[in-house]
């Protein structure tokens, strides 16, 4: 469309980098056509590999979410019986499952 801009990605890092005080563990940013969104984590659960954005098994799907999944357990072995396979330990990963 006639006067759209596209995502500028170095404005979305200085942006992010202002978050540092609300997730001082690390970063991750999407930047699709016409979409940019920045994430700064607090590492409470999976440190070792819920760094976000979360892909789905395709890639079709991205997620980057900024809460607590408590009952993410429960549904984690649901969805694994329905053969969702998952890549991380991380609560959210769940959502990319339930919304497929």
């Amino acid at each position: 469309m006639r006067g759209e801009r596209k995502p500028d990605a170095e404005l979305l890092g200085r942006m992010t980098h202002k978050l540092d005080h609300r997730g001082p563990d690390s970063a991750g940013y999407f930047v699709g056509p016409y979409v940019a969104l920045g994430f700064r984590r607090l590492s409470i659960i999976d440190l070792e590999s819920g760094d976000q954005p979360i892909y789905n098994e395709d890639g079709s799907v991205v997620l980057m979410c900024n809460g607590e999944i408590f009952n993410y357990l429960e549904l984690k072995r649901t969805l694994i019986q329905k053969g969702h396979r998952f890549r991380t330990k991380s609560d959210v990963e769940v959502l990319l499952h339930l919304y497929e």
